[in-house]
């Protein structure tokens, strides 16, 4: 594995500094990460190892850095002019729910300031800190990687239990939810799975969209700063055609289907 799997047993990244959020960056008025105009604030640590990923300076569950919360929250309030009536802030990541319970107090600040909040996951974790926050998150983005447990290991590192158990209970509340889903060649776009996973999805009655995001290589530099080794280097994109040809295939299952 590229990068070693951490420890993750007694949430000490929650629980220790709790007004302290540890993040990798935050970018202001960001487009691709919820709807309307958003703060995006990205989480430090995850414990997906994602083949693809984009991201991978986020793992490091001891990296990034310590920002108060209430100082996010003051960053947002001088947003939030542009936020206009869609717009907020989204917490990203890394993965943000291995810091649940901070998030909760977080999200709760947001909303006695009348910001809008939405969870950008891979649903890594469930439990009653987890439903805490999802009952303040006004949109849910869910990371479904895979519908196939073993190809989403192969894929991840981890299987996708967690995650689906996620998507079911984000459903039973009622409460919306986009779904997203990565197409990697050779991965994740076999056309008997991409059925499938929408077969799994299409009764939901909170999934508002569907977002395609095709695989690219615009991360492959920082893989090579950290040293890491990189499995797709050589992964040729899908064409155009090929990525219409799976956003077909997801129409058949719901109404709102995007290609990021």
């Amino acid at each position: 594995m590229y990068f070693p799997q951490q420890e993750y047993i007694d949430d000490s990244i929650d629980s220790n500094n709790p007004d302290l959020l540890r993040i990798h960056s935050i970018e202001t008025l960001g487009t691709h990460d919820g709807p309307g105009i958003r703060m995006v604030v990205f989480a430090q640590g995850c414990q997906f190892r994602c083949l693809y990923c984009q991201n991978p300076d986020t793992l490091d569950i001891h990296g990034g850095n310590f920002v108060p919360i209430e100082e996010l929250v003051e960053k947002a309030l001088h947003q939030k002019s542009y936020f206009g009536k869609k717009g907020g802030v989204t917490v990203s990541g890394g993965e943000p729910l291995l810091q649940r319970e901070k998030l909760i107090h977080f999200f709760d600040l947001l909303h006695e300031n009348g910001i809008n909040t939405c969870l950008d996951s891979n649903g890594r974790v469930l439990d009653s800190k987890t439903e805490q926050l999802l009952d303040r998150t006004d949109l849910l983005l869910l990371d479904v990687k895979h519908i196939n447990k073993e190809w989403h290991k192969k894929l991840t590192g981890l299987k996708n239990k967690t995650t689906l158990r996620v998507a079911e209970y984000r459903e039973s509340t009622g409460k919306p939810m986009w779904l997203r889903y990565v197409l990697v060649p050779g991965w994740s776009d076999q056309e008997e799975y991409l059925h499938e996973w929408g077969q799994h999805f299409t009764s939901y009655k909170t999934v508002e969209k569907v977002e395609i995001i095709p695989f690219h290589q615009l991360g492959k530099h920082k893989w090579e700063m950290l040293g890491l080794e990189y499995q797709l280097a050589d992964t040729v994109p899908h064409t155009k055609e090929e990525v219409n040809k799976a956003a077909e295939i997801f129409r058949l299952y719901f109404d709102n289907v995007k290609i990021k």
